[in-house]
């Protein structure tokens, strides 16, 4: 009998300002058995958060209109503390700060392989080394 898999069902939230890249992302999880929420900024990420007790890791974009992804993440903590993050952005130029290295939050620098996201997604969620 095969085990079954601790991260089939886990609730993913993508918070991303690109409406294309925000439904890609999304569907992609889907695809991979994640059940997934979406939201289009930070504001409407912390209701969904205050709503759906399933989200086990966030993944946000980092350069947003109103609350960046840094913000989200920050908030989303205070109310999860054990929630898994993942940062996205477009901007490689530009640091890390050096809490988010120390806290090893992974970041995915666009364009990234969509393929590979499922597998990062399920690292991080079942607590094993992200390969982001």
């Amino acid at each position: 009998m095969m085990a079954a898999d601790p991260t089939a069902g886990a609730g993913i939230l993508v918070v991303e300002d690109e409406t294309m890249l925000l439904l890609v992302i999304a569907e992609t999880l889907r695809e991979a058995g994640f059940e997934v929420w979406e939201a289009s900024d930070g504001d409407a990420a912390l209701e969904i958060l205050n709503r759906q007790p399933d989200v086990d890791l966030l993944i946000t974009d980092i350069k947003m209109p109103g609350m960046n992804g840094y913000q989200v993440a920050d908030a989303s903590l205070r109310l999860r503390p054990d929630l898994k993050v993942l940062f996205m952005t477009g901007y490689a130029q530009e640091p890390i700060p050096q809490n988010v290295k120390q806290a090893g939050i992974p970041v995915l620098h666009k364009p990234f392989d969509f393929n590979k996201l499922p597998q990062i997604a399920k690292n991080l969620v079942d607590g094993s080394a992200p390969s982001a």
